[in-house]
């Protein structure tokens, strides 16, 4: 559960300002959206009541409100009744969110992404293979035991798969790698949610995964490598199978 510090609304607040008279709606929401993807907010944090702001940013709470809820269909904020509003991903998540309702991703650009992201998850499997603890091993192998026990159930299956990704990302030991690989995913999530689209397929992936994780296990650099290769080959085929 995130840790809420009571004076984080205080924070917010103090970062906003006034907006011009002209301002309405979208200008209150841009407003909020530059400060919470500059990264000075943590996930997970509480933002102040709707009267605060409006307060803040001198304009009607009605503004506030409907700002708030653009900002929630965006998945910016997530609004609890009785509770409050809160933020909910980090800044290197939120951005490539709202980047990808911004932009139509045609099929071109759907295979260059492809190609980026096959690209930075195989040299994360480099790096890792070289980096990773053995506590990151075994969380990777608890992540193929997921896969394995989801295989009639690819929801399941599709978010162990995700998690295995990204707790390897985080083997790798570079942040900036990190990042680009969840701006690339947050662009292509909605037909990666999609992929996966049988058991026959599920089998396949949990196989791959498992000959990556066997070269992580050796410290093969150069196999854990190639197991990734043939991995992204895979699942980029299959991922355009299902964009078309």
């Amino acid at each position: 559960m995130p840790v809420f510090r009571d004076d984080a609304p205080a924070e917010i607040t103090a970062a906003l300002q006034a907006l011009p008279a002209r301002s309405a709606v979208s200008v209150v929401a841009e407003r909020l959206l530059e400060l919470f993807t500059s990264g000075s907010i943590a996930a997970g944090t509480r933002l102040p009541p709707e009267r605060q702001l409006a307060a803040t940013l001198e304009v009607g709470r009605s503004a506030v409100r409907e700002a708030l809820a653009a900002l929630e269909i965006l998945g910016i904020v997530d609004v609890r009744p009785g509770s409050g509003t809160y933020l909910r991903g980090t800044a290197s998540e939120l951005l490539p969110q709202t980047l990808s309702w911004g932009m139509l991703i045609g099929e071109q650009r759907t295979a260059e992404l492809l190609e980026v992201r096959s690209g930075l998850e195989i040299y994360v499997a480099r790096l890792a293979a070289e980096r990773l603890t053995d506590e990151e091993l075994a969380r990777l192998a608890e992540h193929l035991d997921e896969m394995a026990d989801a295989t009639d159930d690819l929801h399941a299956f599709v978010a162990a798969d995700l998690a295995f990704h990204q707790d390897l990302a985080r083997a790798a030991g570079n942040t900036v790698l990190l990042d680009l690989l969840q701006i690339v995913r947050s662009l292509l999530r909605v037909w990666v949610d999609r992929a996966v689209q049988d058991p026959d397929h599920a089998a396949i992936a949990l196989r791959e995964h498992r000959a990556v994780h066997d070269a992580l296990a050796a410290r093969d650099a150069d196999r854990a490598a190639s197991a990734m290769a043939a991995h992204m080959a895979t699942a980029s085929a299959r991922l355009q199978s299902a964009t078309a």
